[in-house]
């Protein structure tokens, strides 16, 4: 082997003998770190977040050197795989306005942001409706349903509004999916006292934060798994949020998770 390599047979066992660099010894405690912080957000952290997560501890490390580590240690954030959403129901166009064009949020509970989005159990699709506060990010509603009606979005609704209280009503804010426009929907909206806002044609990206939550929940966690009862869909959903409220770090929060970020600005 020597030969083939061109190196002398001292100079090979002084190199197998020698004691790792400081610098070398360094970046393996740096790995061990950063493969507790990878596991302890389910494997969700890309190099970003494990570098803030590093730092909220106190560690003193380079972005770049936790990109080199990670990349050469084969430590990676789950990947998204992709899938083909339902058209659903069909749509139907209601005079409701869309109210958050020029509104600045500033705290909250001023606007909670709400969808629907499509889970499968052994093959049979599942409809998981959602509410956000979007200022902090915060997941404060949840229903999960076999049936897409306005049941299962009328159910999420209460939830927020049982666990929040808010001393306002918020004004909240869909698409313009059938769960939100129908009538009963608008009913249960306005006796509570709420505003409700539907995004308009050709403007998406109001209602983008709940489709990030949608896309991030499933990379996550959905897309990791094989689901064969609805309990235990419901069992890692509520698993998942308890964790994306306490947990998740949000770049766009400044790396705090949406439980620290409404504490830091009470």
């Amino acid at each position: 082997m020597c030969e083939i390599y061109g190196v002398t047979r001292g100079g090979y066992y002084a190199w197998r003998d020698r004691l790792p660099s400081e610098r070398l010894t360094e970046d393996m405690r740096l790995v061990s770190k950063i493969r507790q912080v990878h596991q302890a957000s389910r494997e969700t952290y890309g190099s970003p977040r494990v570098h803030a997560a590093l730092r909220r501890t106190g560690e003193s490390v380079g972005r770049r050197r936790v990109e080199r580590l990670m990349r050469e240690n084969g430590i990676q954030a789950c990947s998204e795989q992709l899938y083909r959403r339902m058209t659903g129901l069909s749509r139907q166009f209601v005079l409701v306005k869309n109210e958050i064009r020029e509104l600045d949020v500033d705290g909250i509970d001023q606007l909670w942001v709400g969808d629907i989005t499509y889970l499968k159990v052994a093959g049979q699709w599942r409809y998981l409706a959602t509410v956000m506060d979007r200022y902090s990010r915060r997941l404060v509603g949840w229903a999960l349903s076999k049936k897409r009606t306005t049941a299962v979005t009328r159910r999420a609704l209460q939830q927020a509004l049982r666990l929040r209280q808010p001393k306002r009503p918020p004004i909240f804010h869909s698409d313009r999916g059938v769960e939100y426009i129908s009538t009963d929907y608008r009913l249960a909206v306005k006796q509570h006292g709420m505003t409700q806002s539907v995004t308009r044609p050709r403007r998406m990206n109001d209602n983008a934060h709940m489709e990030s939550w949608n896309k991030t929940m499933k990379t996550d966690m959905y897309h990791r798994e094989k689901f064969k009862s609805d309990t235990m869909l419901r069992k890692e959903i509520r698993s998942y949020i308890d964790f994306y409220n306490r947990t998740r770090l949000h770049s766009s929060l400044g790396y705090q998770s949406p439980m620290e970020f409404e504490k830091a600005c009470a």
